[in-house]
């Protein structure tokens, strides 16, 4: 297993691989002991992210999506035809043996007539610089990096799975709240009806009910609209046909406090991208240089041995068997620049990778931070919209007493009922966000600590 390297030695790694030409230092990336933006308490590590929702539902759902997802099937048969172009790059340093067997027809002169020929070849590359085996190595690399690619999207299918289950059971609960809004607005009306038919309240009144009755019917249809899609799209990352028939049911979890996400330099060895990233990066080297040593003399070292003759039984007589060995040393003179170029270009490519590898970094330190950050703001939202959903619900509570007796307005009573469902519309969409923000962390520090982020490759 390749030694994970950190972003702030990956060029100084390069440039160990890639003696000529040499590749210029990269800044150290500085990365503190810690995540900056953890200032609470934390959980216990997840050792089963996925479980850890407390959702069966959700596990069978991402345990579906892993087996059926295309992008998982493709990154699986991506990593198949990496593994055999590495046992394709090592079969390079091995000895190579072919049988022959040839039947020659001639017409005219004292040689004609049919004769048969039966032979064998075995040829052989000294690996004398090494660059067969670099790259061998490098081939193998490659294979690793697709690994983690695999690795890694298995990781992401199952934190889209659970971002699009729970974004539909935030649907479904905002339809819901929709739907009991045009409920209790269809009894107003009737209140209303009731009243202006008693002569207590005005044809103003009426229609103003009648309006807000029809702008909770068109927003009862904006959710569900919502709602199907959200379904249609869970339906996608499952590998099925898009007929919006799954349904949220499950609501939204009660989140813990954030888990332990370990230390920035452990990140670097867990996160999948990170890692494919690292093995690239090594393979980019063991390419650049295996690309310098094509500049060096080669030896090849040949044998054959053949036999043969006017009759069919002569290729099989081992009595007139011929045997030759011979070794050719051979050394690039002039090939119009094409392997200083093919140099060049694959130091210039380990230097682009290393680039990269420090960018990745970057981005997988920026969006753990940025996780644990909205964590903490978003618990505090959820708390204060908490608050906000109780004293919305005590204020439409006076306000309905007080419009049947008299003292409040039409326009109060609409207004009190629109300030408690949106208090609980917002309260849901926050709660979703959190648990939306969970699943971002979790994909960040790579789930359980390991590769693939909790989401065990299977015995395969």
């Amino acid at each position: 297993m390749l030694r994970r390297v950190s972003p702030f030695i990956a060029v100084i790694c390069v440039a160990a691989c890639t003696p000529n030409p040499s590749l210029d230092a990269t800044a150290p990336l500085a990365t503190p002991a810690g995540f900056t933006a953890l200032t609470a308490e934390t959980g216990p590590s997840a050792s089963d992210w996925v479980v850890g929702f407390g959702d069966p539902r959700l596990s069978l759902l991402v345990a579906e999506a892993l087996d059926a997802n295309p992008t998982v099937l493709a990154s699986r048969a991506s990593l198949d035809a990496a593994e055999a172009s590495a046992r394709s790059s090592n079969a390079s340093r091995l000895p190579t043996l072919d049988a022959g067997f040839g039947v020659t027809e001639r017409d005219g002169g004292a040689q004609s007539g049919t004769s048969y020929s039966l032979g064998l070849e075995a040829a052989w590359q000294a690996d004398i610089w090494g660059r067969l085996r670099d790259n061998a190595r490098a081939g193998s690399l490659s294979a690793e990096a697709a690994r983690a690619d695999w690795y890694g999207a298995r990781l992401s299918i199952a934190a889209a799975t659970a971002r699009a289950w729970y974004a539909l059971n935030e649907a479904a609960l905002q339809t819901e709240l929709a739907r009991q809004d045009v409920d209790t607005r269809s009894r107003q009306l009737e209140i209303v009806v009731r009243r202006f038919n008693r002569g207590v309240s005005r044809s103003s009144d009426v229609r103003t009910a009648r309006s807000a009755l029809a702008s909770s019917q068109a927003n009862l249809a904006s959710r569900e609209q919502i709602e199907a899609a959200a379904s249609r799209t869970l339906e996608t990352l499952l590998g099925n046909y898009p007929a919006g028939a799954i349904t949220g049911d499950a609501g939204l979890p009660e989140l813990d406090a954030v888990p332990n996400p370990g230390s920035p330099e452990a990140l670097f060895e867990r996160r999948p991208d990170l890692i494919a990233a690292s093995a690239r990066l090594a393979s980019a080297g063991f390419s650049a240089e295996a690309a310098r040593k094509a500049l060096y003399p080669s030896l090849r070292l040949s044998g054959s041995t053949s036999d043969g003759g006017i009759n069919l039984e002569d290729a099989f007589d081992l009595d007139g068997l011929v045997s030759s060995i011979a070794a050719n040393l051979t050394a690039p003179i002039f090939r119009g620049g094409a392997l200083r170029a093919e140099r060049d270009r694959a130091a210039a490519n380990a230097e682009r990778l290393a680039a990269l590898y420090v960018d990745a970094a970057l981005t997988a330190l920026r969006e753990t931070e940025n996780a644990i950050d909205a964590d903490a703001r978003l618990a505090v939202r959820v708390e204060a919209l908490t608050r906000a959903v109780t004293e919305a619900e005590e204020a439409l509570e006076l306000v309905e007493r007080q419009y049947a007796s008299g003292v409040a307005t039409i326009f109060e009573l609409i207004d009190a009922q629109s300030r408690l469902i949106n208090a609980n519309a917002q309260l849901i969409t926050a709660r979703a966000d959190r648990v939306d923000n969970r699943v971002a962390l979790h994909l960040a520090i790579a789930g359980d600590f390991a590769a693939g982020g909790g989401i065990a490759p299977d015995a395969q």
